[in-house]
């Protein structure tokens, strides 16, 4: 019960990472608010994870969902921002100004956004976590990914400002940066043919990363465990980056 009578919001709760990181904070004690965009969907996650789970839905890319949010989660000690997207995977001379435009606004302005309506209240309180979820590609480009390498190498330049400025005022941030990890969101790289084949296989560890495999790490850094932690950047990929 690490997390005993903290209160914690996740984006991207329903499926995926941000799921997992949700049921183990609900394991660890926490109330969390389940955010993302289809209510009926958010509802079925919190019936499987009981009271302490309470569904929202919000479209991150949107200031007026992210205000509404904000108010529904009330003050927070725990913030996970998760939420991503990948809709611009293929040669980087084939990517659109609005490909450009929709990675932005979900996995960068979005945790900005979050950000600066509920780190004010930790500031105050003198005591919270951040959490952003980034990737390995944020710190060593992915093929044929050229945005989504460069909103995450954006995010975790963000965790570490972050970290810089609010470590005084009480609040700790920091990120993880998973490998290939087996969601929805990343199944391009792991669902069919030769992409399937060779991310993981030439890895130290040479299996297909969980989401519950990233849950673990959150649970700590969110915990008062990672007290003297701020502005890290841990990576959950099976050693990939080693290669």
């Amino acid at each position: 019960m690490r997390l005993a009578g903290r209160r914690a919001l996740v984006t991207g709760a329903s499926r995926g990472i941000g799921r997992a990181i949700a049921a183990a904070f609900v394991r660890e004690g926490a109330t969390v608010v389940l955010a993302s965009r289809k209510q009926d969907t958010l509802d079925a996650v919190a019936a499987e994870l009981g009271p302490r789970a309470i569904p929202v839905a919000c479209h991150v890319g949107r200031p007026a969902d992210l205000d509404s949010l904000a108010a529904r989660a009330g003050p927070v000690d725990i913030l996970v921002n998760n939420a991503a997207t990948n809709i611009a995977q293929g040669p980087c001379l084939t990517f659109t100004e609005a490909q450009f435009d929709k990675m932005v606004e979900v996995n960068l302005k979005s945790v900005f956004g979050l950000t600066q309506r509920l780190a004010p209240g930790m500031c105050e309180r003198g005591r919270g976590a951040i959490l952003n979820i980034a990737s390995v590609s944020g710190i060593k480009p992915q093929w044929e990914s050229l945005l989504y390498s460069m909103t995450k190498a954006a995010l975790i330049m963000m965790t570490k400002s972050y970290a810089l400025e609010l470590g005084p005022r009480g609040v700790r941030v920091n990120a993880i940066a998973p490998g290939l990890i087996q969601t929805q969101l990343s199944e391009y790289f792991w669902k069919e043919g030769e992409r399937e084949a060779f991310p993981y296989r030439r890895q130290p560890i040479r299996h297909l990363g969980q989401p519950e495999e990233v849950a673990g790490l959150a649970v700590f850094l969110a915990s008062d465990e990672a007290s003297y932690v701020t502005g890290a950047v841990y990576t959950a990929d099976g050693g990939a980056l080693l290669l």
